[in-house]
């Protein structure tokens, strides 16, 4: 027996993902369904072998669903995920609506799988940041090793991340660029995203902070020790999918780089790909389709007591988005529901 599976949100980038990564895994559903907006009502989308086409988000009734996976932006979320718990369907939402509310679990599976288990307070579970996804991946098994006091991350956030409007602008600037006649002005980002960086991701804090990098701080405050401090800089880059980002740690206690090596080898969701030599680390083109998170350029920092740096690369449209979702909802099935 399996589950009644809903995504809404299927026409998007990360609604895509979900579809094939549920396919990709052999997720135990008895029945899916795919659900967009009114304007993209019929649209088909694929589920491994089967197409489907898209219901009305406005008037579907999750009553009788068992899990539904949101990838919808949080002014829809807000609408819509209530209605849906209420009618007894856990929403697991990839919006930044329900993270920082203290009675919704923020879970990522290889860190806290416990905490789905607060899924019941309000029926919803959300999931992370892209970029912080991946970033406490690694940090949690080091964490419990030797106690983290502190990070400082750079992150190189691709365009993806800004949905297909962002990957649009930078394909459409690029070609501009080879082609003089033919001008592309920003208008999903800031300034021009093609061969160019931005350090600038969602909107500005009064501290000067963005809110990118204030999620990063407080969702790792939330998923893996509230202890931890964070420090962040977000920027954009432009590749199309594929976040990446330099981590230096602090520690409480002395931590070898080669312990460090082996302990991060043994994790899950975890590849490690370090050698020192040209080539020897992994980069963002290397990871697109793929569900680790890669750990590389593990070396001590020789200007603290305790310290590491490390390079950190994944697809975050799946680890950043379906792939965790996806992981929430197995990890559900088989602490919680126990169906499949």
């Amino acid at each position: 027996m399996g589950y009644r599976i809903v995504v809404v949100g299927a026409t998007g980038n990360v609604g895509h993902e979900m579809l094939n990564i549920l396919a990709e895994r052999q997720f135990p559903v008895d029945e899916i369904a795919a659900l967009a907006s009114r304007k993209s009502l019929g649209t088909e989308v694929s589920f491994g072998d089967t197409t489907l086409k898209t219901k009305d988000l406005d008037s579907f009734d999750f009553t009788g669903w068992d899990i539904a996976l949101f990838a919808i932006g949080s002014d829809a979320t807000k609408k819509y995920a209530p209605k849906a718990a209420a009618s007894g369907c856990v929403v697991i939402d990839n919006s930044s609506l329900y993270r920082y509310d203290p009675e919704v679990p923020l879970v990522v599976p290889e860190v806290n799988p416990e905490a789905v288990e607060q899924y019941a307070n309000k029926n919803i579970i959300a999931n992370p940041n892209c970029s912080t996804a991946q970033m406490v991946v690694a940090l949690k098994p080091l964490h419990d090793r030797a106690t983290i006091k502190r990070v400082v991350v750079s992150t190189y956030q691709s365009v993806s991340g800004a949905g297909k409007e962002g990957m649009d602008e930078l394909w459409d600037q690029t070609k501009a660029i080879y082609n003089p006649v033919t001008e592309v002005p920003p208008a999903k980002f800031q300034k021009q995203i093609a061969f160019n960086v931005i350090p600038h991701i969602d909107v500005f804090m009064e501290d000067g902070t963005t809110k990118e990098e204030w999620k990063m701080v407080a969702e790792t405050k939330k998923i893996v020790d509230p202890r931890i401090k964070v420090t962040a800089t977000c920027v954009r880059v432009p590749v199309f999918v594929g976040h990446s980002e330099a981590v230096n740690i602090e520690f409480e206690e002395f931590l070898d780089e080669d312990e460090a090596r082996d302990i991060l080898r043994e994790a899950p969701g975890i590849m490690v790909v370090d050698k020192r030599e040209a080539g020897g680390y992994t980069t963002p083109v290397e990871c697109v389709g793929d569900y680790a998170t890669f750990i590389s350029r593990i070396r001590q920092d020789s200007t603290i007591d305790n310290g590491l740096n490390l390079w950190c690369v994944s697809d975050n449209l799946r680890k950043g988005a379906a792939l965790n979702a996806v992981q929430i909802a197995e990890t559900l099935g088989q602490r919680v529901l126990k169906k499949g």
